[in-house]
């Protein structure tokens, strides 16, 4: 069963007579598929607590995983795009790539945003830093319109 956390709705965005649309403070949960939850819940994820916080009051991008947690000036963020379709064993739970330096937050297999940094942050897992991060948030397209397209 897809069960997407719910909180308050934590971003204003400009009226339509402003000149131009900004975002303040917003948070995008984790989309959780109860599941695979033994994946994920050892690292003590918490499901409506845990995800992708973009903190444009003090430039800062924070993505909380439980016990892991990775944070970036918000500058260093170059955009996202929404990736989908999964193996469950590939994106599910704390990953690291096979394939680059990249890292996963995981908590279903139906589809996330794979997060790009211009400077690679220090590693959470593994020995290399990481250049991109994939979260598997509720609200994709939503968290792409917040950090902008890469």
């Amino acid at each position: 069963m897809l069960l997407p956390a719910v909180v308050d709705d934590k971003w204003w965005r400009a009226g339509a007579g402003a000149s131009h649309q900004s975002v303040a403070d917003a948070f995008f949960p984790y989309r959780v598929d109860w599941r695979f939850a033994v994946l994920w819940l050892p690292v003590g994820v918490r499901p409506g607590h845990d995800g992708v916080h973009v903190l444009q009051d003090e430039q800062r991008f924070l993505v909380t995983f439980g016990l892991l947690k990775l944070e970036t000036p918000l500058g260093n963020v170059v955009g996202g795009h929404i990736t989908e379709g999964y193996r469950w064993y590939t994106a599910v739970g704390p990953r690291l790539s096979f394939v680059d330096d990249g890292l996963t937050f995981g908590t279903n297999r139906d589809r996330g945003v794979c997060v790009h940094f211009g400077e690679p942050i220090p590693h959470v897992l593994g020995r290399k830093p990481h250049s991109a991060l994939t979260v598997t948030v509720a609200d994709c397209e939503g968290l792409v319109e917040c950090i902008g397209e890469a």
